[in-house]
């Protein structure tokens, strides 16, 4: 439909990818991952697959990146000293 809009939107998912694997924070990366869900829905909705753009908004962006960073937060880190 939208041609021009799915090609900066599928660029945009190869930016957020490329960033969620160069961030050396975690929690920067739990962010990008869920930027990369979001973009992704947006695509799949700019495609007319509503459904799925919105299962992707709700699961992708939102439920696993608020339990990813709450495992986050849950864990410590060890030293060797």
């Amino acid at each position: 439909m939208y041609w021009q809009l799915e090609i900066v939107l599928f660029l945009f998912l190869i930016v957020t990818a490329a960033m969620a694997l160069w961030v050396r924070n975690l929690v920067s990366a739990v962010i990008v991952l869920s930027v990369f869900s979001f973009f992704s829905a947006l695509l799949y909705a700019a495609m007319g697959a509503v459904d799925v753009g919105f299962t992707e908004a709700v699961v992708g962006a939102g439920v696993s990146g608020v339990l990813m960073l709450v495992a986050l937060f849950k864990t410590w880190r060890r030293s060797s000293d």
